[in-house]
């Protein structure tokens, strides 16, 4: 992870820049190595700032650091029911100097699929070859492929609530994929025996009961990041002999799901890892596992890492536009005349 380089146009970088500066392998790997900076104290996290409105909407700011690298970061975004849109700002942490602003559609899902194929090659079955994906929305393929290109994956199991998106995405992933993808018509059907698991939905009350996970599973709660959404029932964290977190400010704050089962009970909190952490310590999963379980609540730490890459590569392959020098003209203002006020 290089240090930033010695110019001062900071670069404007577009969506199709972004794609042609990183793909989901190459990401994967930028977010070990920031996880990795993250566990040895050279990197931080910036807890998230979230605000939800009606119908559906929110609006989160995420920040990190890698004071030692000289990276800073923030990615800022809103979504409602009709669309989203976000853009990541990149600083020099060593002059405050802006480096990129890049925007973050692409990084948002590189570094959301990412994390979830780090922990499943970090904390999967090693033998496990077979995945059920639970969702099919604008997430749910990356979800699928960043499991992919950390395992090699023989047979894929599809549920979604509506019959005809499940039908609509095993259509589009299967131009996507060599494995054998087959639908499920029930959550029941799509989890039996599947021993990599991926949660990827909006749903707003808990729906995968424990006893429909396989021992020795391994699952990916990517979605209910919201404070207000739940994807499984507690009964899950029974069966958990691993729980992690990407982490854990985030999951206090904002994973119903968390905050159901542990409440404000710091020593219980205590029993949940971080990913960066059982990465650094090689910690591997317990013999004869039941369960282990992988919440991913969304990170700056995460978008700074992939945005480094980013950025790098733009800059060794001239990419982007780069932005006028920069002016603080004098601030303006017209006085107030007797009688105004």
């Amino acid at each position: 992870m290089k240090s930033p380089v010695p110019r001062h146009e900071p670069l404007w970088l577009t969506e199709e820049d972004v794609g042609s500066c990183i793909d989901l392998n190459n990401a994967i790997s930028a977010l070990e190595e920031g996880l990795a900076l993250e566990a040895s104290g050279d990197a931080a996290n910036i807890i998230k700032a979230l605000a939800t409105w009606d119908p559906g909407s929110a609006t989160h700011s995420l920040g990190s650091l890698m004071p030692g690298r000289g990276y800073a970061g923030f990615k800022t975004w809103a979504i409602t029911p009709k669309g989203g849109s976000a853009v990541f700002a990149l600083f020099d942490a060593k002059e405050g100097r802006q480096l990129a602003l890049m925007e973050a559609g692409l990084l948002g899902l590189l570094r959301t699929a990412g994390i979830s194929g780090l922990a499943t090659r970090a904390l999967a079955d090693p033998d496990a070859d077979e995945m059920a994906v639970i969702g099919t929305g604008r997430q749910a393929m990356m979800q699928v492929a960043s499991v992919a290109v950390t395992r090699p994956i023989r047979r894929l199991k599809v549920w979604s609530r509506t019959p005809a998106n499940r039908d609509a995405f095993i259509a589009k992933i299967k131009e996507r994929f060599p494995f054998v993808i087959e639908g499920a018509n029930t959550v029941e059907e799509a989890l039996s025996d599947m021993p990599i698991v991926t949660l990827i939905t909006r749903a707003q009350d808990p729906f995968v009961d424990a006893q429909m996970i396989a021992k020795g599973a391994h699952v990916n709660a990517a979605g209910a990041i919201l404070p207000k959404n739940a994807e499984f029932l507690p009964n899950l964290f029974d069966r958990s002999d691993m729980v992690v977190v990407d982490n854990l400010d985030n999951a206090r704050k904002a994973s119903r799901e968390f905050r159901d089962h542990y409440g404000e009970n710091d020593e219980a909190w205590r029993s949940v890892m971080v990913l960066g952490d059982v990465l650094a310590k090689k910690t591997s999963r317990p013999a004869n596992c039941d369960v282990t379980l992988f919440k991913p609540m969304g990170m700056g730490l995460s978008d700074l890492s992939v945005a480094i890459a980013v950025y790098n590569e733009a800059v060794a392959k001239n990419i982007g536009i780069r932005l006028p020098a920069k002016h603080v003209p004098a601030a303006r203002w017209t006085l107030a005349q007797p009688g105004s006020v």
